[in-house]
């Protein structure tokens, strides 16, 4: 069952293929059908929702505005007919994404844990950019997000779950993990294997060297890797060290395979967040995975 109306998902199909010929052919419509659904569309809502160009069709920005809430309205559709099944079934379906860098930090457990002691609940979890989450959150194609970083958008409920250390990480052979203490001096001297630049963690590092009148540019980065995993592979391997958050490196540093320190004058504290919408939200998720998260800790 699919709650949306017709014309939407013809909008939503058009605006994907960027055709009216490739969305006949996906929704099994012809394309006067197809021309009709949005044609429809531009006079209820009196705009023009695409120009023609080389590259096909794309959405004028009244357009973009109606194909926002056309993918909020099917998101909250498939919900509804979900979570009519689920009650149906005695079944939960939790969606929650999560930054790359908490890939490797306890949150996975802890809904691995959740998802063992709750009967017929199923939990899929999404990693991506903070960006890719706010946007998914707000088209209501997650339930929840946990963050970690500065929290740029007011749009959403926030709680917050942790704080977390942000530290120089190196290998165990690296001359750094025999240091008492790592100085600014000392990380210059390193090959820097770091998050993109538009992560959470890496812009934290920017502004703490921004606030002594340095930057990124005065240290050599030899690579940028949006993957956390592979960035500590690497580091394990001793090919550079890297800035991480002390939580995605916890088994590592028990296994004594890397060394995580803090570096003097840099004061790096993140917080983990949950985001999410308070009308989508149980409270009582809320809290177990609150609870959760502290019994593993």
């Amino acid at each position: 069952m699919n709650l949306l109306d017709n014309k939407l998902e013809t909008l939503l199909a058009v605006s994907e293929f960027k055709s009216f010929t490739t969305a006949s052919k996906i929704l099994n419509l012809t394309q006067p059908a197809v021309s009709q659904h949005i044609s429809q569309l531009e006079k209820e809502f009196n705009i023009k929702i695409f120009n023609k160009t080389s590259a096909g069709l794309i959405p004028t920005k009244e357009g973009e505005i109606l194909i926002k809430y056309a993918r909020r309205l099917k998101a909250l559709s498939k919900e509804a007919v979900t979570k009519i099944s689920d009650e149906k079934k005695e079944a939960r379906l939790i969606r929650v994404g999560i930054t790359h860098s908490l890939e490797g930090n306890l949150i996975p457990q802890v809904f691995a844990e959740m998802a063992k002691n709750n009967k017929n609940t199923t939990i899929k979890i999404y990693s991506d950019d903070i960006k890719n989450l706010y946007d998914k959150l707000n088209t209501f194609e997650l339930d929840l997000a946990i963050v970690e970083g500065r929290i740029t958008s007011s749009k959403f409920s926030k709680t917050l779950l942790d704080t977390d250390s942000v530290m120089v990480v190196m290998s165990k052979d690296n001359p750094l993990a025999n240091k008492s203490i790592i100085t600014i001096e000392d990380v210059k001297k390193e090959k820097l294997i770091l998050r993109h630049s538009k992560s959470a963690t890496r812009s934290l590092f920017a502004a703490n060297l921004f606030e002594l009148g340095l930057s990124l540019d005065d240290f050599k980065t030899m690579l940028e890797i949006d993957n956390t995993s592979t960035i500590k592979d690497l580091v394990a391997q001793n090919i550079g060290i890297s800035v991480l958050p002390k939580s995605v490196c916890l088994n590592e540093i028990k296994n004594k395979t890397l060394v995580a320190k803090p570096i003097q004058d840099l004061y790096m504290t993140a917080e983990i967040n949950l985001l999410y919408n308070k009308q989508i939200v149980d409270e009582n998720i809320l809290k177990q995975i609150i609870d959760t998260y502290e019994s593993i800790k």
